[in-house]
């Protein structure tokens, strides 16, 4: 008798372990949609906030190593180059997405501008150095913003997903409750599985939430340093299309 008693509890044991698994959950989910309504609305969101993190993960570490990759040489190739039509032509061949050469093409510009209405009001109200001044500031603004792209998304996810996740575990727990007390059995395998599938959602929520929380960081990181560097060329090109050197240069017509 006790053997048959051990024999039943381990069989229910087994059975309640093999409910706790994913592909029950799946398959429970996918066999009966109209049991897990919300179970399957957080699953959904939860792989469409996946795809998207993981969209803008890839799209960010792409366009971050090949600025990375591309910004040094565009600025010591630009400075580099002792005649200035041939350094502006470079910075033209470059691709639209490199925001050092626009960067340098918006001064240049604003420099070329305001030298061929000298004598007008643009030059009485605005001197050279307020003139390219302003248009670098719009052009760093420009493409540091350019830089954040999909950073919001990354933070949403990041910061909602596990809450996502737990609305699932809470729905879960609370639909296997209610069908314990309507069966009115208590016992570890009744209990195990439903809240051991209940608490998978979490554990999605989870990871979904960690790979755009890290990713973020890192490219909020990466972004700061690259700003640092516009600025640093901002202030040269200011320095440069002003005066017509670079401070510590001697000033040469170009």
């Amino acid at each position: 008798m006790l053997q048959e008693t051990t024999t039943a509890a381990t069989g229910g044991n087994a059975a309640a372990l093999k409910q706790m698994g994913v592909d029950h959950l799946l398959q429970e989910m996918l066999g009966n949609p109209g049991d897990y309504p919300v179970q399957l609305v957080v699953a959904a969101t939860l792989i469409i906030m996946s795809v998207m993190s993981w969209y803008w993960i890839v799209v960010n570490f792409v366009k971050n190593s090949g600025l990375r990759r591309r910004g040094d040489t565009v600025t010591s190739t630009f400075w580099e180059t002792p005649n200035a039509q041939d350094s502006i032509r470079f910075m033209e061949e470059q691709p639209k997405s490199e925001p050092f050469s626009k960067i340098a093409l918006d001064a240049a510009q604003a420099a070329a501008h305001h030298q061929r209405h000298e004598g007008s009001r643009l030059v009485e109200s605005l001197n050279r150095s307020e003139f390219v001044d302003r248009a670098l500031r719009q052009a760093v603004t420009r493409e540091s913003m350019r830089l954040e792209s999909g950073l919001t998304v990354l933070a949403t996810v990041g910061s909602t997903a596990p809450f996502v996740g737990l609305l699932g575990t809470v729905w879960g727990i609370y639909g296997a409750l209610i069908k314990i007390g309507a069966t009115g059995q208590a016992s570890i395998d009744a209990v195990a599985g439903p809240v051991g599938e209940a608490l998978i959602m979490t554990a999605v929520g989870l990871f979904v939430a960690i790979p755009a929380v890290l990713a973020y960081n890192f490219f909020v990181r990466s972004n700061r340093i690259t700003n640092n560097k516009f600025d640093t060329f901002a202030h040269d090109l200011h320095d440069f299309f002003a005066t017509g050197a670079r401070v510590g240069e001697v000033a040469v017509k170009r």
